[in-house]
């Protein structure tokens, strides 16, 4: 095929395709008198000029608004000296949101006839697999918008049941899986947190670390299962002894916990961790090493008004040396790092 024939077969189909593209009702005066065609919905053939025209308009009239035509491939033949032959292959995007038909192909044979000066067409079959369109349809606009909101629905429940399991999952990750508590991971971003917010407002804060006395002899003489079942235990009695708003019990490590306190100063604070301490006598659990013969626990207390000088590490830093203070002088009490 020579170049300016090339030229002229690709000028038609790119004036088609403008038009078609447009919504341009020009495009009907290109049909010859002797059209035949299939429509890319339906499933019959035209077979006159009329009718494909009135499909034509239909077609314009159901999607208005210009559309996107992105060629895949084209192919031009040069058949005689009076006719031509184009096939092309294209996605059709419509001018709304469409993740169906735009991943369609869509395959067009357009064939030409010289009708004494002009190029006519004479042929048009479109191949396009979508269902068949409902009545009064040339794109099935109606299963699109139903499929569309099948497939919103879809992931609205899709995202719904991420969101879950993304809660979910958060929760795992910041609770003790023995206890059912909140974690070290958890305490550790509840610390920064309300360290920031003590820092803002020039509130204090205090935090209470508690340590199960000689846990070691009671695991070793009870055994691991009943060790276990003694910091559930202990951990349920804290969470039931401070149940009071914004205030965070955590299992921290082993057999330490500990009781964050927003907002608390010292005196509060003391008062709080001897409660605790006469919650946790109250439990009566029997324990052979201890000089009393139950469970008891050693408790430090720090409290601090947050300032730029210091990171969040050194309240705990003042409550773990107060709880060490606290073994020092014999376990079960009660101790400040200024004691």
């Amino acid at each position: 095929m020579n170049s300016v024939r090339h030229q002229l077969i690709r000028s038609l189909f790119d004036e088609y395709i403008e038009m078609y593209a447009a919504r341009d009702d020009r495009l009907t005066e290109h049909f010859s008198e002797n059209f035949s065609g299939f429509t890319g919905g339906g499933d019959f053939l035209v077979n006159n000029r009329e009718d494909w025209i009135a499909i034509t308009r239909q077609d314009f009239a159901q999607i208005s608004e210009r559309l996107r035509i992105e060629m895949l491939d084209i192919s031009l033949q040069d058949i005689a000296d009076d006719v031509v032959i184009v096939t092309a292959f294209f996605h059709i995007h419509l001018p709304f949101n469409d993740a169906i038909l735009s991943n369609e192909t869509a395959r067009l044979v357009l064939t030409y006839r010289l009708e004494g000066d002009r190029w006519m067409i004479v042929s048009s079959t479109i191949s396009i697999p979508y269902t068949l369109v409902q009545d009064g349809e040339v794109y099935p606009l109606r299963g699109l918008y139903e499929r569309n909101r099948e497939l919103e629905k879809l992931v609205e429940e899709r995202t719904h049941e991420l969101e879950m399991s993304n809660r979910k999952l958060q929760t795992l990750s910041n609770t003790d899986g023995l206890t059912g508590i909140a974690n070290r991971r958890s305490f550790d971003l509840q610390l920064t947190q309300e360290w920031n917010h003590a820092l803002r407002i020039g509130m204090p804060l205090s935090l209470i670390i508690l340590d199960v006395d000689l846990f070691k002899h009671y695991n070793d003489h009870y055994g691991h299962l009943a060790g276990d079942v003694c910091l559930k235990t202990l951990a349920k009695a804290l969470v039931h002894a401070e149940r009071r708003s914004g205030r965070h019990v955590a299992r921290y490590g082993g057999e330490e916990f500990v009781l964050l306190l927003p907002g608390a100063a010292q005196q509060e604070t003391l008062e709080t961790a001897k409660h605790i301490q006469q919650e946790i006598w109250a439990l009566k659990l029997p324990h052979e090493f201890t000089e009393p013969g139950i469970v008891t626990v050693s408790l430090g207390v720090a409290t601090i008004v947050p300032s730029r000088q210091y990171e969040p590490e050194e309240l705990v830093r003042r409550a773990d040396l107060a709880l060490y203070r606290a073994k020092h002088l014999g376990r079960n009490c009660v101790q400040t790092p200024e004691d």
